[in-house]
């Protein structure tokens, strides 16, 4: 293996701060992703894979999961950040059985996430035995035997946890959790209990499913596009050419966010004339600045405006026809919104009743609104509530199943919805349950099982004592790090399936395994024949990722294989369930997904099309909505917002331009402009001012915490330059997973136990 550790050991005091930008995208994009790609891939490695990428007979995007323009693909049909995920993927650096031998877990435990994320792909199973210091070579055979005999041995099914990322195949996430199903547990946490999980809490309330209603060209054709609490330009750069295409069609999109975002301002396509040479196109018409966690209140402040409008001239504001054969309870929530008070939105949001009455009226005026979010919404104690009055909004003016409007939850990685799809959740209906049964023949649990959240509770209660992570970094991506850490040291065996080292490899059980897996830039062979799985993205179309780059290693299994071998190792050969002719035929699965779950009828030959087939959607093919009442349900919610304490900041976490998720591809956050190092915390000029503060100064963040029983709880993150910046009064932000330990495991949202990643009480302590 190549040393590089000095290369990206670095020192957060040589942080270098510039000014933030205020365009994205353009001919530095371009530069960045062939930088990072001839670093970790080589020239010819680089064209040929970036070449493959999201295209029709390539590979899915690894990274977030915004989908292609039905029936066009560009020669580059990638972002910055996708390119960053495909280099990090398909590196030729590995870490191999020598690296381990050379470093300890307690040395690997000093690394940051970045240095370990760029030391390569992983080459063997490995494995740390009780007491030992060092990981060491396993087989495949006797790993599996590992896993099954610490499974057999527990009290019951549910003392085991399963967690799943959003980067797994439909395939592979079908079959895991099938395994776990006819284990006895639904303990199936996943990520998306830690970001859209209070979007489907809000959405199957209202609408009947929890996805997103539009597609691709409606957002090219709407009027009026509302985008809150997302950052396009990092988290999902390929939106912005949907966006330019909106804009060229004649669209109105307001921004509503702490953070003036640069991919939200200006996009300068690198692949046209004038994103090159020209000023790019402006997105946002309108920058709303709204306060953390304002969001609920300038939805509850607009309705009220609506119902005044329509008051004034009736017949022209809200769809009445609509609002009578498709929709419930909107009688109790208008009386409710004509009850809300503006003064209390002004104070809530930090905007002007001027921005807040345009807004109302840009609303009036559009006769094809879509609302986009994402986790600045999702991520609060109200987030469920937010999310529906937002649906509340649309439904006022008939804006669900019409062409150019609807709801746009703004997934990140990668067929995260694909998961969930496959059965990837720890409540599944009676209805999916029952097709898996008939299917395989087996009794899957019915007793609802474990999230994200209570996961963590019940491995540090002594209730979990085994843990699997298929893919993802859980340590780093949940919340109350020293909890969750000392948590999973709780438990008796730790199995990370992986393709890179990250830190959830080090934090671990009495025994355990890191089992390397496969990539979506890898070609897949079994039995003799290349194999191919599907993902969805997050508008609900199925397509193929076919990988064609020679594995890293001989020992690389798939995340199929992996999930199988451990199944027949726990249930042996004679299982009802065939798990060896689907290691051998992924086709074996898709067929038996077509007869578990709707929509995937005569799977196999219609992901085959050239753009695969989308997923049935009541309330936009039909107008049909799957409630408990049968129609559409307005929704009544208590307004709820975050005020500032006396003395004190609300903090919102987030990424920086050079990660996704917890991976950390560099240390230039250059939209921000920020650069060489990661612990930093954005904060006004105006709060830098009262509280006494000079830029560059460096301080400690304690969080505080007000339990159930009215006792103060305090964490802390230490050592974070002050970095001023435009954001509200008494609002700030700095990035994760560098402030995960701030946050509370029991500070969560309401009905979906998101944690609240957005809107966390600190103070400020100076260092020295």
């Amino acid at each position: 293996m190549t040393d590089i550790t000095d290369r990206y050991t670095f020192d957060e005091g040589d942080v270098v701060v510039t000014h933030e930008k205020s365009y994205a995208a353009g001919v530095p994009a371009v530069l960045v992703s062939l930088k990072r790609g001839l670093e970790q891939m080589g020239p010819v490695r680089t064209v040929r894979t970036l070449m493959k990428l999201n295209q029709r007979q390539g590979f899915d995007c690894p990274g977030c999961a915004w989908p292609e323009t039905p029936g066009h693909r560009k020669h580059a049909e990638f972002c910055e950040n996708g390119a960053k995920a495909v280099a990090e993927e398909a590196t030729t650096r590995t870490v191999t059985p020598e690296f381990f031998a050379e470093h300890s877990v307690a040395d690997l435990l000093g690394r940051s996430e970045f240095w370990l994320g760029q030391q390569g792909r992983l080459t063997h199973p490995m494995v740390l035995l009780p007491g030992a210091t060092h990981y060491e070579p396993i087989g495949w055979d006797a790993a599996f035997s590992l896993i099954a005999g610490e499974l057999r041995g527990l009290a019951s099914p549910d003392e085991a946890v399963f967690y799943t990322s959003g980067r797994t195949s439909n395939e592979a996430a079908f079959l895991y959790q099938l395994m776990i199903r006819a284990f006895g547990t639904n303990n199936l946490p996943d990520c998306s209990n830690m970001c859209h999980e209070s979007s489907g809490s809000a959405l199957v309330e209202t609408i009947g499913i929890g996805k997103g209603s539009v597609s691709v060209p409606d957002i090219e054709n709407a009027d009026l596009i509302l985008i809150a609490g997302q950052n396009p330009g990092t988290n999902h750069p390929r939106m912005l050419s949907t966006l330019e295409k909106a804009k060229g069609n004649g669209a109105r999109v307001i921004a509503i966010n702490p953070l003036p975002e640069a991919g939200l301002l200006r996009f300068k396509d690198p692949q046209k004339v004038h994103g090159v040479v020209g000023d790019g196109v402006a997105i946002a018409d309108e920058f709303l600045q709204i306060r953390i966690g304002g969001d609920q209140a300038l939805f509850q402040g607009l309705g009220r405006l609506l119902l005044e409008a329509e008051d004034a001239a009736p017949g022209t504001v809200l769809d009445r026809e609509f609002i009578d054969r498709h929709t419930a309870g909107f009688e109790e929530c208008a009386a409710h919104l004509r009850r809300v008070d503006l003064g209390t939105v002004v104070q809530a949001t930090g905007l002007t009743l001027e921005q807040i009455r345009a807004t109302a009226d840009a609303l009036i005026a559009s006769k094809k609104t879509i609302i986009c979010w994402a986790m600045g919404l999702t991520q609060q104690t109200h987030g469920v509530a937010t999310i529906q009055d937002a649906v509340n909004l649309l439904l006022l003016q008939g804006m669900i199943g019409k062409p150019g409007a609807g709801v746009c939850p703004v997934r990140g990685h990668s067929n995260v919805q694909g998961d969930r799809t496959m059965g990837i959740w720890e409540k599944m209906p009676e209805s999916f349950l029952t097709a898996l049964d008939t299917e395989f023949g087996i009794r899957s649990p019915r007793r609802h099982g474990f999230d994200a959240v209570d996961s963590i509770r019940a491995m540090r209660d002594g209730r979990a004592s085994v843990f699997v992570g298929m893919g993802g970094n859980f340590v780093s991506a949940t919340p109350d790090t020293e909890t969750t850490e000392a948590a999973l040291r709780r438990c008796a065996l730790t199995v990370q399936v992986s393709t890179k080292l990250n830190r959830s490899h080090l934090v671990t059980g009495q025994s355990a395994l890191i089992l390397p897996s496969l990539g979506r830039t890898d070609k897949d062979v079994q039995a003799g024949k290349k194999q191919q799985v599907s993902v969805e993205d997050s508008m609900s179309m199925v397509h193929l990722s076919r990988g064609s780059l020679p594995p890293a290693s001989d020992l690389l299994r798939s995340e199929v294989a992996i999930v199988c071998g451990i199944a027949l190792a726990l249930f042996g050969p004679g299982h009802a369930v065939p798990w060896a002719e689907f290691t051998a035929d992924y086709d074996r699965i898709r067929d038996s997904i077509a007869r578990v779950i709707p929509g995937f009828e005569d799977f196999n030959r219609k992901v085959r099309g050239p753009d695969g087939f989308g997923l049935p959607h009541p309330p936009r093919d039909e107008r049909r909505f799957v409630t408990n009442t049968g129609k559409a349900n307005f929704t009544v919610s208590e307004l709820s917002w975050v005020p500032v304490p006396e003395g004190k900041l609300i903090l919102q976490t987030m990424r920086s331009h050079d990660q996704y998720n917890t991976t950390i591809y560099g240390l230039d956050d250059r939209y921000r402009g920020v650069k060489g190092g990661r612990r930093v915390l954005f904060i006004s000029a105006e709060d830098l001012e009262s509280f006494g503060y000079a830029a560059g100064d460096r301080v400690d963040l304690i969080s505080e915490w007000t339990t159930a029983d009215g006792s103060v709880e305090e964490r802390r993150a230490e050592d974070f330059r002050l970095v001023p910046y435009p954001t509200p009064v008494g609002n700030v932000a700095a990035y994760y997973p560098e402030t995960n330990p701030l946050i509370p495991l029991d500070h969560v949202a309401r009905k979906s136990n998101t944690p609240v990643s957005k809107a966390v009480t600190i103070r400020l302590q100076r260092r020295g």
